[in-house]
């Protein structure tokens, strides 16, 4: 593991276990096994920590999706399966982190931050879905920006309520099987 992933585990366990406010950069580059002045290399401040592990899930997201069947190989009932499956999949095995993110750390840092952070991932469905507006004749009547930004936040939430809160009643299954469906009726109708 290099220094900055180091860094980045140690203030994932303290930082979920005592909180931002009462953990310190001191106590974090002693878990990581670094000097002081190597946090510093990579991060301005501990709101900084923040934004790369959102980075850093973002940019896990986008490289396991760019092995997805693209919209060539796949109909988009298919895509969009896929791209359910894999957003469950990733909710899942970074549970601990996400639910990192949202204790609260994230109102440390600024809107305009953790939405820049998602451009990539709205540019890759955006051409995705480009691709199957004008080769297979998408009906959906919405701009393509909005459209990947409502398609995110409806994965995003459906996967959450499944790993992280844990809804009463919503099974991964159902609620894959409901969400690809209701993505696929509103845009492709």
């Amino acid at each position: 593991m290099n220094k900055k992933d180091a860094i980045l585990h140690a203030a994932v366990d303290i930082m979920g276990e005592k909180g931002f406010d009462k953990s310190s950069v001191s106590e974090i580059v002693k878990a990581a096994g670094v000097a002081q002045g190597t946090f510093y290399l990579y991060f301005q401040s501990k709101s900084a920590l923040v934004l790369s592990i959102a980075k850093n899930i973002i940019e896990d997201f986008l490289s396991e999706a760019n092995a997805l069947p693209g919209p060539e190989e796949s109909t988009l009932k298919e895509f969009l399966t896929n791209l359910t499956d894999l957003m469950y999949h990733l909710t899942l095995k970074h549970k601990k982190l996400i639910g990192f993110i949202y204790s609260g750390t994230a109102y440390y840092s600024a809107f305009k931050e953790w939405e820049a952070l998602y451009i990539p991932f709205y540019g890759w469905l955006e051409e995705k879905l480009a691709y199957y507006k004008t080769q297979q004749k998408l009906k959906t009547v919405f701009d393509l920006p909005y459209l990947t930004n409502y398609i995110i936040g409806l994965l995003e939430h459906g996967a959450e309520q499944v790993h992280l809160m844990e809804t009463q009643g919503f099974t991964e299954k159902v609620s894959k099987e409901q969400l690809t469906t209701f993505i696929y009726e509103a845009i492709a109708t």
